[in-house]
């Protein structure tokens, strides 16, 4: 950033947030670049007749590129005369007025980009801005208010969904430009944006196909073994398919058994999940950077479970069997596992997490409702493989190593990831701010 040209001669902004500014920029606020803001409208359900008309929701909003397509899945019947003042054309902005998240503050603004004339819902209104003003570099420079969250200052919250006081945010200053240099922003930025977008598409699909091996290659390792040149058999369990010929298939409960263990006086809160596994509560709520309820009643009715026990939760039959990973207490709906002696639990682990495992235990459990826990008989309807011991600890041993390297080019390829990410959101920053001057680059 720094290796880029600057502008000559810079000003006092007399914002805090925004510091120097270039000399013949203006200060404005953002209210003095639009013509009018109107709420949307939800209308009624279509009926296939003239006053049916595509309907932009935020769902639709892609806050990469901060672009809302005309190829929306969304139809509502709004009759000409409530269209008029809120038809949205190409080039027009649309505001998030209501929604959000805990990550995702509400307030985010994106650019119509279609042929044909559409509306928005209830919960945006479509922004026109005046003449002389580049709406593409207005969306650009809300983008970065967005970014360094000035937006958080006209947040009402009701009900648990946000509201943004649009008079408020509209107040709000804004660093502005000629007009010829908005347009040379505008285009610099769009140029250099898609750049590094198509570069992180790239990397985004590498992780696919890196956690395609992944998987891949603890399926084959867990239910083919290591030794491509073995004999194998028909196991005649679906999952499962060919085995080596002197691997048996074995009911589940002659390698595992339901435990019921009542929680202990000194045991800690464990959260399972399909990211982390079984965990202690404290551990996953600092791995995914927020809190999460604690159970408070019944805490006598809690199992204990022990290190390489495993856990079925609600999930499992969408993506397997934990394996615990400390001493501790869970939840009483969920089922606890303790191996047998001819079982070494670091196999079962990525066992129970193959995708062949899954679909297995997935056809045990058409019945299932969504939010309903499997059960033990589910878990023995599914037979497992039986190799000796030290089978099972060479396969472990080899997916220790594999699937670490794996990982780790996972990890290393989500973070450059983030720093692409980084670098565009400073690329916006710098642009629309006047760190940089990028007229000529355009």
């Amino acid at each position: 950033m720094t290796q880029r040209k600057s502008y000559g001669v810079y000003r006092e902004s007399g914002i805090k947030w925004l510091g120097r500014i270039p000399e013949n920029w203006s200060i404005y606020r953002v209210k003095s670049t639009i013509e009018f803001s109107q709420n949307g409208v939800w209308g009624e359900d279509p009926d296939g007749g003239s006053d049916d008309i595509e309907c932009a929701r935020v769902a639709d909003f892609d806050r990469v590129s901060f672009t809302v397509s005309d190829n929306l899945a969304t139809y509502r019947k709004v009759p000409e005369a409530q269209r008029r003042s809120r038809e949205v054309k190409d080039g027009d902005l649309l505001f998030e007025k209501s929604g959000g998240g805990e990550k995702t503050l509400v307030g985010a603004i994106v650019q119509y980009k279609g042929s044909k004339a559409i509306i928005c819902s209830n919960f945006v209104s479509v922004i026109k801005v005046k003449s002389g003003v580049n709406s593409r570099w207005l969306c650009y420079a809300n983008a970065f208010l967005y970014s360094i969250g000035v937006n958080s200052r006209s947040i009402k919250q009701a009900t648990g969904i946000q509201n943004i006081d649009s008079e408020q945010y509209f107040s709000e200053r804004i660093p502005v430009p000629s007009k010829l240099e908005q347009d040379r922003i505008a285009i610099w930025l769009d140029r250099e944006t898609a750049r590094i977008d198509t570069l992180i598409a790239k990397k985004t699909r590498f992780i696919e196909l890196l956690k395609e091996k992944r998987q891949a290659v603890i399926t084959k390792a867990v239910t083919k073994g290591l030794d491509d040149s073995v004999e194998m058999k028909d196991s005649r369990i679906p999952w499962m398919g060919a085995i080596p010929a002197h691997w048996r298939a074995v009911p589940s409960n002659w390698l595992f058994l339901e435990i019921k263990d009542r929680s202990q006086p000194d045991d800690q809160h464990l959260s399972a999940s399909q990211k982390h596994g079984v965990i202690p509560l404290s551990e996953f709520e600092r791995l995914e950077g927020r809190r999460v309820t604690h159970a408070e009643k019944n805490l006598d009715q809690r199992k204990h479970v022990e290190v390489g026990d495993f856990v079925i939760s609600m999930r499992s039959f969408q993506g397997g069997i934990e394996i615990v990973k400390a001493r501790g207490c869970v939840r009483s709906s969920y089922v606890a596992l303790r191996a047998g002696a001819s079982v070494d639990s670091r196999f079962f682990s990525y066992l129970f997490k193959s995708s062949a495992y899954i679909q297995g235990l997935q056809s045990t459990a058409t019945f299932i409702r969504d939010g309903q826990d499997l059960s033990y008989a589910n878990f023995r309807q599914v037979k497992l493989p039986l190799l000796c011991m030290d089978e099972q600890v060479r396969i472990a041993s080899y997916l220790n190593r594999v699937v670490s390297r794996i990982d780790v080019l996972v990890s290393k390829t989500e973070r450059s990831i983030e720093l692409l990410k980084e670098h565009r959101s400073a690329l916006i920053t710098a642009a629309v701010t006047g760190k940089i001057d990028v007229r000529e680059a355009a």
